[in-house]
């Protein structure tokens, strides 16, 4: 099932107690997709739930929003807070989380339900995805994806023994992976969305180049909307986190810019 991404989507990790105050500006700036995770250690996913409710109650409707969230492994939870019961089958962890995560995010369904991680051996990451393909086939989730999965083998191997296929891989976007050039392209060519996150943080040296400084001047745009353009352009969505109104409206206003293909091909050459 092809559900249809906002080109920028909010990241709510790390949010904490100002999560719901963040989510709500963000959708008054003009966000339409949110993501957050069912793993207390870093998400507040309560407060994006508490937000979409009061933002219902002044129209905006739950259909018009892309609520991302994620079913995150043990290895990934704090001890002292994990959302399932920690001993109970890896099937039945993926079904307690994501009932967890409709209770926390006052909704019936998921539009993208990502695990955040992949399991070794294989066969957990099997037994894992078949609990998340249960979700989808129920109506619970419409389509279901993947993140911090760096190594296209297991990319691969899943997309292959999968019956409901991955449509989103979500990766940090830095330059210790390659930015992940050949996953993207084998990405590109079986239709799996790629999602960036620490787009910004990780790469001060983009941000910093020539070649984005000489395009702000053109485009009379900042350096952050002209990144944001030119991954837009190339078929990658980028999260952004920040808790600032005016880079929120500005970063939305990024789409406006339609790069040449000779720009496109200047800045490629930053992530040789």
């Amino acid at each position: 099932m092809y559900i249809e991404i906002p080109p920028l989507i909010y990241g709510t990790a790390w949010k904490k107690e100002k999560t719901k105050e963040l989510v709500i500006q963000a959708v008054k700036a003009g966000f339409k997709g949110i993501d957050t995770a069912c793993q207390p250690k870093h998400y507040n996913e309560a407060g994006v739930g508490e937000a979409l409710e009061l933002l219902n109650k002044e129209g905006f409707r739950r259909e018009e929003l892309f609520i991302q969230t994620k079913f995150t492994p043990l290895g990934g939870q704090d001890p002292l807070n994990i959302p399932y019961d920690e001993k109970a089958s890896l099937s039945e962890q993926v079904s307690q989380s994501f009932e967890v995560s409709k209770v926390n995010l006052k909704t019936d369904y998921i539009d993208s339900l990502v695990l955040h991680s992949p399991l070794f051996p294989f066969k957990d990451l099997q037994s894992v995805w078949r609990a998340m393909e249960d979700i989808h086939r129920a109506g619970g989730a419409k389509q279901l994806g993947i993140s911090n999965t760096y190594d296209l083998a297991t990319l691969r191997r899943l997309y292959e023994e999968a019956q409901i296929k991955p449509t989103v891989l979500q990766n940090r976007f830095y330059q210790d992976s390659g930015y992940d050039k050949e996953i993207r392209l084998w990405c590109k060519e079986h239709n799996i969305i790629y999602q960036s996150f620490w787009t910004l943080t990780a790469n001060p040296h983009i941000l910093e180049s020539k070649e984005l400084f000489d395009l702000s001047r053109k485009y009379n745009k900042n350096v952050v909307q002209l990144f944001f353009a030119y991954l837009h352009q190339i078929g990658i969505t980028p999260l952004t986190g920040t808790s600032d109104k005016e880079h929120m409206q500005d970063d939305l206003k990024s789409f406006e810019i339609c790069l040449s293909d000779t720009e496109i091909a200047s800045l490629n050459r930053l992530f040789d």
